[in-house]
């Protein structure tokens, strides 16, 4: 699949719901390609047939929403900002159906082995207690379920350059959370499939440990 067959709601219709939250970047002339690449890197994860309910973690402005709702019978997010509703009409604005709430990863309001895949984009690591949203995401997971996970890799090179192009700055935004997100899920998952967008994003499908 190519990156303009994306579904991604329209720049006009984004909600900035706090400020690591950059969902218009995906319109800026020089980032939009990279952006973008996130998202192709979760559809080529995702399972290729369509599955029954999904959660995405994370989902901010709910700029891909329209996406994942193609690929899923009930479409789920949690995020921790309070502009859930305002997101929930814009999308259903859009024709698309989610059911949003505010929650945080680490304490889901969920019954366990609900889901048949969860997504997330770029937000794991702003994750503070992530052993624990590990442990959650494990419980809400069916056996035989998906996590499928884009984070941005470690770079001081490209950390500058975001910087410089942005203002934004990853060593605040994530502190050393990056390096702890793989490794703390391996407690409770396994990769089973890796995909990068070198040498700025790589995408990780697992699963739960038998």
């Amino acid at each position: 699949m190519s990156v303009t067959e994306l579904r991604l709601l329209p720049k006009e219709d984004l909600i900035t719901t706090s400020g690591v939250d950059h969902a218009d970047w995906n319109y800026n002339p020089a980032l939009s390609y990279i952006m973008r690449r996130r998202f192709e890197l979760v559809r080529r994860l995702l399972p290729a047939r369509r599955v029954h309910r999904m959660l995405e973690i994370g989902f901010g402005s709910g700029v891909f929403m329209p996406d994942l709702a193609s690929r899923c019978d009930e479409l789920y997010g949690i995020d921790i900002h309070t502009h859930v509703e305002e997101v929930r009409a814009a999308l259903a604005e859009r024709g698309v159906a989610a059911t949003l709430s505010r929650q945080d990863a680490a304490h889901m309001n969920f019954p366990d082995t609900f889901f048949d895949a969860i997504v997330s984009v770029s937000a794991l690591e702003f994750i503070q207690n992530i052993e624990e949203a590990a442990r959650e995401i494990a419980r809400v997971l069916k056996p035989g379920g998906l996590l499928v996970g884009v984070m941005p890799a470690k770079s001081a090179v490209l950390d500058f350059a975001l910087h410089t192009l942005t203002g934004a700055d990853p060593h605040e935004d994530y502190g050393e959370r990056r390096e702890r997100v793989i490794p703390t899920l391996l407690q409770q998952f396994r990769i089973v499939r890796t995909l990068r967008f070198v040498p700025i994003y790589t995408a990780y499908a697992l699963e739960l440990q038998s």
